[in-house]
């Protein structure tokens, strides 16, 4: 296949795949049969688009094509059968189905264009409280985002198999619970943390991907600050949406300083900060202003706050790290997590010195022994000590688990250099 084929197949799918399984579950009233046929109609047109050429819409050539396999596999099941009339006298109105897969087939026709809100319909229907947590993350994550389950995997710190088996129970409870697919106004502050949960670690994966051919996945981390915008105006007096988007703007200001022109990491301290995007900072403190206005705070609003910090900071010498130290120990009352407190260190030590956060760094060994961020941390707390061979060893760990290979080229390149 063409590269330039299978790069428009890709991020054709990867935009509209929450649109596509949200407009086709609210046409069919089956969230797994829509999951299904989105993923027939991608191996479609990943075996015709190369031949055939790109459809002039592509995104409205995969909505009929995922629509007229779930016909396909609804005609060939009894209970299907019946669905199938039931939407052609309740939905169709009685049009002719099979002259309709004609001509969507010939590329001509469309599913009705999906709503504004469908991804965030889908993003509620999957944050449904009859599923586990860890469901809900991992469902949102493969059916609004369209990521694959090594991708959940390595996102979500847990491997392949634990992903698929949480993919396949959560469509059965969906099934078996019969979960409505609406907006559930009735119950949105209780779904929130959720959607909220999902949309942070989605874009997560986008600033640091784990894909072997992108250090950054740009159209997953605007795909996840769109949805956040679209929460905000949704929940327009909740302040943690507006947090958690303040949080993402505030990232993506710095998107033009993070990589160098190889795809390497280029750390926040050795920044050059001139190509911070000034006018995104000063909208994302806008967010977070306005969020602190409603007098709620919360763990997405305390960690834009430590990026607002850094991000109107002229230099790294110049960071105010008792400032960040305080806005961590505030954020550990809300989310008191080793990851939380592992983070807090690098500021601890610039405020106390290396081995104070060394100190700290014991009690979080057990907890966090197989993460390889944990590893990485120590070895710069123990370089900055003086201590380079502990320092290579601690590298050597982090090297072993890392998963992102700008990542992998960073601790690779820091074994390397001399002391």
């Amino acid at each position: 296949m063409a590269d330039g084929a299978r790069l428009k197949i890709d991020a054709t799918f990867r935009h509209e795949a929450g649109r596509l399984v949200g407009a086709l579950t609210r046409f069919l009233g089956d969230f797994d049969l829509a999951e299904e046929a989105v993923q027939d109609a991608l191996v479609e047109a990943v075996a015709r688009w190369p031949a055939e050429g790109i459809p002039e819409r592509p995104a409205a050539w995969l909505q009929v094509t995922a629509r007229n396999r779930a016909i396909d596999r609804l005609r060939r099941e009894a209970k299907g059968r019946e669905k199938l009339a039931m939407l052609a006298a309740d939905q169709l109105g009685g049009a002719d189905l099979a002259g309709e897969a004609a001509t969507a087939a010939a590329g001509t026709a469309a599913m009705p264009q999906a709503e504004p809100d469908e991804r965030l319909r889908l993003l509620f229907l999957c944050c449904h409280p009859a599923l586990s947590a860890d469901s809900q993350v991992t469902l949102t994550l493969r059916a609004v985002a369209g990521l694959t389950t090594a991708e959940i995997a390595s996102a979500y710190l847990t491997s392949e198999a634990t992903v698929t088996q949480r993919i396949t129970r959560a469509k059965r409870k969906v099934a078996a619970a019969r979960i409505p697919y609406r907006m559930p106004d009735d119950q949105l502050p209780q779904r929130l943390p959720a959607v909220l949960a999902v949309l942070y670690l989605m874009f997560n994966e986008g600033y640091l991907s784990s894909h072997a051919d992108e250090p950054e996945r740009r159209w997953l981390q605007q795909e996840a600050e769109e949805l956040a915008e679209l929460l905000t105006r949704l929940m327009p007096r909740e302040p943690e949406p507006l947090g958690l988007l303040a949080l993402m703007r505030l990232h993506l200001a710095r998107s033009r300083a993070r990589f160098d022109d190889a795809g390497g990491i280029v750390l926040l301290r050795d920044q050059d900060r001139t190509r911070w995007d000034t006018a995104a900072i000063a909208g994302g403190i806008r967010l977070l202003r306005r969020a602190a206005s409603l007098g709620r705070p919360g763990p997405y609003q305390v960690q834009a706050a430590i990026l607002a910090v850094h991000a109107e900071t002229t230099s790294w010498a110049a960071t105010d790290w008792p400032q960040i130290v305080a806005l961590y120990d505030l954020l550990l009352r809300h989310e008191d997590t080793p990851v939380v407190r592992l983070n807090r260190l690098i500021a601890l030590a610039a405020v106390q010195g290396p081995q104070a956060a060394l100190n700290e760094m014991k009690a979080l060994d057990g907890a966090l022994a197989g993460y390889h961020l944990f590893h990485a941390t120590r070895a710069e707390l123990l370089r900055a000590a003086g201590r380079y061979p502990d320092a290579a060893a601690a590298d050597r760990r982090a090297l072993r688990l890392a998963s992102s290979p700008a990542e992998r080229a960073l601790i690779s390149s820091r074994l390397a250099a001399p002391h």
